[in-house]
C-alpha cells in the first residue's frame, strides 16, 4: 500500500507541474474557446467564398452586358 501511495504522489506531482508548465509558458485553451475559434475561422472562409462568388457573378454579369 505504501508503494501505491508513493506512485501516486509521484504522479500526481509530475502532473502538477507539466500543468504548471503550461500555463507558465503557453496559454491553455479551454474547448469553449477552440470551439469559438473554429467558429470564427469558418465563417471568415465561407465569408470569402462568398465574396468571391459574388465578384465573379458581377463579372460575368459585366462581361454579358458588354456582349450585347
Amino acid at each position: 500500500m505504501a508503494n501505491h501511495s508513493k506512485v501516486h504522489t509521484a504522479a500526481e506531482a509530475q502532473f502538477r507541474k507539466s500543468l504548471k508548465a503550461t500555463w507558465k509558458g503557453k496559454k491553455v485553451t479551454t474547448p469553449y474557446e477552440a470551439e469559438a475559434r473554429a467558429a470564427r475561422n469558418k465563417t471568415a472562409r465561407l465569408k470569402e467564398l462568398r465574396l468571391a462568388k459574388e465578384a465573379a457573378e458581377k463579372e460575368a454579369k459585366t462581361k454579358q452586358g458588354t456582349k450585347d
